[in-house]
């Protein structure tokens, strides 16, 4: 007996590229299509990441890079969380132990990590403009090759996905880019009985002789009076097979819809669009969680999981984790619904991730979910607003931005009483840069009639939501993904001082103006409050939980100001036009000039990762803060001679 291991994967170990697969029979891809499903399922249990999706994207990757001449002909896919198989089949197999690790590879396509990535995409419904945007430059520079966009069906809800339909199925200067949008819809089945007949009929719609066929009937009857009723007979004829009529009308030549499982079907499919001229439409069906039979009951479950036993499933936790801040929101929701009629939520296809599951069972008459429409949500909420409701948007921060000039033209400008729950404030962890909530503080608080409040911790943050419901205006209340410090939440509503701050800490050193350390004060925004607090003690410094980042506590600010030789400012946000960026306005209006440190999230993406390990990295953990604040004012008579000015 041989005590050689068994490779579990004696034909994916062999794949390093496309090339290598382009090189494989046909009837040896169900084999690898096995493998590459084996592996991502390993891997995720491992990492964590986004399974349901990738598990039911196999086929569909193996038989786009099996016809495509990738990396030379263009694969773009949407919102990029379906790419698992396409970095293991482009190089990256090994690599997906380092998945969504801090120096590991990302869980989303990036161009500068492969070649074969040949678009960045994490937010939703680009891909199509993306690869438009390929294919007119290939006819520009006249090269012959294709564009792919992979598009899923929850993407293709977003406006911006149909904008691109309508310019890309048109000519331009007489060019036409040769372009293929797939949509990959999970969220459909194809019925037995018509199985066999649909893929009959696609294959043949594909086809080169049904293409000459139809053409070669409008020419001869192009002129008649039956080419209006051959016209019509055409489209209700494939309107009784297919649901592409709109695509057509958007001058895409529709296919299917096919199986998105069977490479039988897929690959020749794929073969006849690869070598038609045009825009090109291909509906493909495909199944969530496809071959993990616990992601195929409960994809949802198994969406983005954290690591697993495979053989056990997802289990519950065993001992009660620390209530996060979705969840502190979702329990608010539903309290505030109760207590007030009007009160209407809204999100743009975040059900789960935004804490919503109980009050959409409990309240479904006044649930929204309004699919990936950002846009829309922003100004169905203005349009709620305008009739007297109190509509809440529950959003991730890195959403938002999707919907800014709905928020400046629709909503603060007409003042509208507006409240915005901003889930994922700040740094993400594993999903890296793209969904990393960095930058609302600083576009929000520069919009007239906007206000920003920046609550601690979870019960905080329960008093920042009721505050900004209660407010007649819009309102953005920030708060990070996970738990807080554990801080115990009351059950009775009570709403914050509107626009102020309160003292945490007072420094028993005295303000100097001579010999001996400066007085310090450190004025925190959000929940690293509590890592300033810490660093206090060594620093002994004052420090001030903020609360608002707009309406800015200026009153306190200059009582800081006077009591202290410099400050010192922490957000999560970037440094650049966030809070601290607000407290030295306010400075210099109200004539204050002394040191002021400004810490946050520096002017460059900070990648995936753990996210303590991150904050530390970046110098936003307690230490870090200490120690910035002591390499700053090191120099103490530089601190004092400013301070006496």
């Amino acid at each position: 007996m041989s005590d050689t291991p068994v490779n579990p994967l004696p034909l994916l170990s062999t794949i390093d590229s496309p090339a290598d697969v382009r090189r494989l029979s046909r009837s040896q891809l169900p084999q690898l299509a096995d493998e590459v499903r084996s592996h991502v399922l390993d891997s995720v249990s491992k990492t964590g990441g986004h399974l349901s999706s990738n598990l039911g994207t196999v086929e569909l990757t193996i038989a786009l890079h099996y016809v495509y001449d990738t990396p030379r002909d263009r694969l773009v896919w949407d919102v990029g969380h379906q790419t698992y198989p396409h970095k293991i089949l482009t190089g990256r197999r090994d690599a997906m132990s380092t998945l969504r690790q801090q120096g590991g590879i990302s869980g989303f396509p990036r161009r500068d990590e492969s070649e074969y990535d040949t678009f960045g995409t994490a937010h939703s419904s680009t891909s199509i403009s993306a690869a438009h945007g390929m294919a007119m430059a290939a006819r520009i520079k006249g090269e012959s090759r294709r564009a792919v966009a992979i598009i899923g069906d929850g993407a293709m809800t977003a406006g911006m996905a149909f904008e691109a339909l309508n310019n890309a199925g048109v000519a331009h200067g007489g060019l036409l880019g040769d372009v293929l949008v797939i949509l990959n819809d999970n969220d459909m089945s194809i019925s037995p009985p018509v199985g066999a007949l649909n893929k009959y009929f696609t294959r043949l719609m594909s086809g080169k002789f049904y293409a000459a066929a139809r053409e070669g009937a409008k020419s001869v009857l192009k002129h008649t009076p039956l080419y209006e009723f051959a016209r019509r007979f055409e489209e209700h004829t494939k309107g009784m097979f297919v649901p592409g009529t709109i695509f057509e009308e958007f001058g895409f030549n529709y296919v299917g819809p096919i199986d998105g499982h069977d490479l039988d079907s897929l690959i020749p499919t794929l073969e006849n669009l690869r070598d038609k001229k045009g825009p090109q439409f291909l509906h493909v069906v495909t199944r969530k969680g496809q071959g993990y039979k616990l992601a195929e009951a409960d994809p949802v479950k198994y969406h983005g999981p954290t690591p697993f036993n495979p053989a056990e499933g997802i289990k519950p936790a065993t001992t009660p984790p620390k209530k996060t801040f979705t969840q502190v929101f979702g329990d608010w929701l539903c309290d505030m619904a109760e207590a007030d009629p009007k009160l209407v939520g809204i999100t743009p296809a975040m059900r789960e991730g935004s804490g919503m599951v109980e009050f959409h069972k409990r309240f479904p008459t006044r649930y929204y979910d309004v699919g990936i429409a950002e846009q829309h949500a922003v100004t169905f909420a203005a349009g709620l607003a305008c009739e007297g409701l109190k509509p809440v948007v529950a959003i991730y921060s890195t959403f938002l931005q999707r919907g800014y000039d709905q928020l400046i033209h629709d909503v603060a400008l007409q003042n509208l009483p507006v409240l915005f729950a901003l889930d994922r404030a700040g740094l993400v962890g594993a999903d890296g840069a793209t969904h990393a909530g960095n930058y609302d503080i600083a576009f929000t608080r520069c919009i007239p009639n906007m206000s920003v409040l920046t609550p601690s911790d979870e019960n905080e943050c329960r008093r920042a939501l009721y505050t900004g419901h209660l407010h007649n205006g819009p309102v953005t209340v920030r708060y990070p993904r996970g738990a807080g410090v554990g801080e115990p939440i009351a059950k009775e509503m009570v709403a914050l001082p509107w626009g102020k701050g309160e003292m945490r800490r007072h420094s028993a050193q005295p303000q100097t103006h001579g010999d001996g350390a400066p007085r310090i004060a450190i004025l925190a925004f959000g929940t690293l409050l509590y890592p300033a607090l810490k660093a206090a003690e060594a620093l002994d410094a004052s420090v001030a939980n903020m609360r608002f980042a707009k309406p800015l506590d200026t009153e306190l600010v200059a009582e800081l100001a006077r009591t202290h030789d410099a400050l010192v400012t922490i957000e999560d946000g970037c440094i650049m036009g966030g809070a601290g960026s607000a407290v030295m306005e306010s400075l210099q209006a109200q004539g204050f000039s002394l040191p002021v440190l400004q810490l946050g999230l520096p002017d460059l993406y900070v990648e995936h990762g753990e996210p303590g390990k991150l904050m530390s990295q970046i110098g936003l953990d307690a230490a870090g803060i200490e120690r910035s604040v002591r390499q700053r004012f090191l120099n103490v008579a530089e601190v004092r001679a400013v301070a006496n000015k």
